[in-house]
C-alpha cells in the first residue's frame, strides 16, 4: 500500500457516452494538491463548485451511484472511482461537460489507462488511512446481503454472489494485492440480465447502452416480441442480435469465467472511495450492490468521523510534560497573551495542551459584561501556541526561533467557552514541516464537547 499521497503529473482527457443519459461527455483528469481529495466538477454549468467524492453527497443508488449538491448531479461515478481507488490516487479533480460519467466499455480499464498516461506520482505528504480496529457489519436480510470490515493492517476485498441462475451460479473473488487490480479487476465489464432491460428502458435509462459496453445475460425464454424490443433498445436489426438462452447476447466471450463477480468487486472498490480516505481492513461482501455498498460506506464514514473526533484523555494525576515555566522559555508570549498552562502529551506529529479558563481573564471585562464568553479568536490563538510548541520541538535550539501564525482554514466554533471551563487543545500535523512551514489540524475540547476546530498554517523563523 502507498505510504505517500498520490496525484497525477499531467492533465489527460477522454470522451464517451453516458450509459443512462446517452449524452456525449468529455471528461478531464486534473492534478490536485495535497489533501485536496477526489472531487467532480460540471464544466457545462456556469460557476459550478466541485463536489467532493464522499457518501454525504450520494443522491441515488438506482443501478449506479450518483452524487449531487446544490441541484447539480453527476451520475454513474463508480467505475471512474474504482480506477482512482485501484491506483491509490488521493488527490484529483475530475471535470466533465455532461451529467454522467462515460460508460466507455463498461469497465474501469479506460480510466486506468488514461490515469497511467497522465503518470501517477507521489506527493510530499503521508497518506492517512482509516484503520479498522473492530468489526463493522451491514446486512440486508431481505435481499441476503451482508458486508463487513474486519481489522487488518492492509486492504483486502472478497466478494461472493449467487443469483440462482444456471448461467451464473455462485461466484467469488478476492483481491489481496492492489498491484493486481489493473490486470485482474479493472477490465471486467458491467452486466445485467435480459429481464431487467425492458424495465430500465421504460424508466428512461440505458439510452447509451449497447452490447459493446455491457454483458447482457439471457436468463429467460426468447420470443419474437422480446427480439423486437431488443432491436429497438440497441437500435439494431433483430437479425444482428444473437440470443441464446443461458448465454450472453451475441455470445460475447468473457475475460474470466467469473467476470461478473469481479465487476461486483470493481463496483465495491469505487463505492468505498466515498468514505473519503483509504482504509486498512479486510472487507467481505456477499451479494453486494450499490444501495448496500453506500449504506455500508456511510457506517464506515461515521466510524471514521468518530475516530477523528476522539476526545483526548485528560488525566489530572498525570504530570505535565512542559509546565508553565518551560512553556515560557519556548514561546515569547506574555501576559495577557499567554494562553496555555501546560502540555500533557507530545508525539512526533501531535500534541495536547491545557488552558484553564477563569473569570480573572482580562478579556472577560469587555467580552461581555454580565455574560462572559471567551472570544473564538483567542481559542484559535491558544491552539496556535500549542501548535507552535509542536513545531519548535523539531529543532535543536527552539529558544532561537520565532513562530509566526500565517493562515486559518475551515475554522468552526461549536459551543461557547465560559469561566470554569478547562480547554484541552489538540494539534496534529497534516503534512511534514518543510522549509519551516507547518500545517496542522487543531481541535479544542471542553469535557466531551468539541468547541472549536481549525486548520492552521505556521512558520518558524530563526531569530536574527
Amino acid at each position: 500500500m502507498s505510504t505517500k499521497q498520490q496525484t497525477i503529473k499531467n492533465e489527460v482527457s477522454l470522451s464517451g457516452i453516458g450509459l443512462h443519459t446517452g449524452l456525449k461527455v468529455n471528461l478531464k483528469f486534473i492534478p490536485a494538491s495535497i489533501n485536496y481529495g477526489i472531487k467532480f466538477q460540471r464544466t457545462d454549468i456556469a460557476d459550478s463548485i466541485p463536489i467532493e467524492a464522499i457518501a454525504d453527497y450520494v443522491v441515488s443508488v438506482d443501478r449506479s451511484t450518483s452524487l449531487g449538491k446544490d441541484g447539480i448531479c453527476i451520475h454513474t461515478v463508480e467505475h471512474v472511482l474504482a480506477a482512482v481507488g485501484g491506483l491509490e490516487i488521493d488527490n484529483l479533480l475530475i471535470q466533465l461537460d455532461a451529467p454522467e460519467i462515460p460508460i466507455m466499455d463498461g469497465s474501469a480499464m479506460p480510466f486506468v489507462k488514461a490515469l497511467q498516461d497522465a503518470i501517477v506520482i507521489a506527493q510530499d505528504a503521508d497518506r492517512n488511512y482509516l484503520e479498522i480496529t473492530e468489526e463493522i457489519f451491514y446486512s440486508d436480510t431481505k435481499n441476503s446481503i451482508a458486508i463487513s470490515a474486519l481489522p487488518l493492517k492492509n486492504y483486502r476485498l472478497t466478494v461472493m454472489i449467487d443469483y440462482k441462475f444456471s448461467v451464473l451460479g455462485s461466484q467469488h473473488i478476492s483481491l489481496n494485492n492492489f498491484q493486481d487490480f489493473e490486470k485482474e479487476i479493472a477490465p471486467c465489464r458491467t452486466f445485467c440480465f435480459l429481464h431487467e432491460l425492458e424495465k430500465l428502458y421504460e424508466n428512461n435509462l440505458i439510452k447509451g447502452g449497447n452490447i459493446n459496453n455491457a454483458l447482457v445475460i439471457v436468463d429467460q425464454p426468447i420470443d419474437d416480441a422480446i427480439k423486437k424490443k431488443l432491436s429497438k433498445i440497441f437500435n439494431k436489426k433483430a437479425t444482428d442480435i444473437n440470443i441464446e438462452p443461458g448465454k450472453i447476447i451475441n455470445n460475447t466471450p468473457l475475460y474470466y469465467t467469473n467476470e461478473p463477480v469481479r465487476h461486483k468487486l470493481l463496483d465495491l472498490i469505487g463505492d468505498l472511495v466515498l468514505i473519503g480516505m483509504p482504509i486498512k481492513a479486510q472487507v467481505l461482501a456477499t451479494r453486494p450492490g450499490h444501495a448496500a455498498n453506500i449504506a455500508f460506506v456511510k457506517k464506515l464514514r461515521k466510524y471514521m468521523l468518530e475516530k477523528q473526533q476522539k476526545i483526548p484523555q485528560y488525566d489530572l494525576n498525570k504530570p505535565s510534560l512542559f509546565d508553565i515555566n518551560q512553556i515560557t522559555s519556548m514561546l515569547p508570549h506574555r501576559y495577557p497573551f499567554q494562553l496555555i498552562d501546560k502540555i500533557i502529551a507530545l508525539e512526533k506529529t501531535s500534541i495536547i495542551g491545557v488552558k484553564n479558563v477563569t473569570i480573572n481573564e482580562p478579556f472577560f471585562q469587555g467580552h461581555f459584561p454580565k455574560n462572559p464568553v471567551m472570544p473564538g479568536v483567542l481559542q484559535v490563538e491558544a491552539l496556535a501556541q500549542v501548535g507552535g510548541i509542536l513545531v519548535l520541538t523539531t529543532v535543536e535550539d527552539p529558544t532561537n526561533y520565532w513562530t509566526y501564525f500565517l493562515a486559518i482554514d475551515k475554522c468552526r466554533f461549536k459551543k461557547m467557552v465560559v469561566p470554569g471551563d478547562t480547554l484541552v487543545l489538540q494539534c496534529e500535523a497534516i503534512s511534514p514541516i518543510k522549509r519551516g512551514f507547518s500545517k496542522m489540524l487543531g481541535r479544542v475540547f471542553v469535557g466531551k464537547d468539541l468547541v472549536c476546530e481549525a486548520i492552521m498554517t505556521a512558520k518558524i523563523v530563526k531569530k536574527k
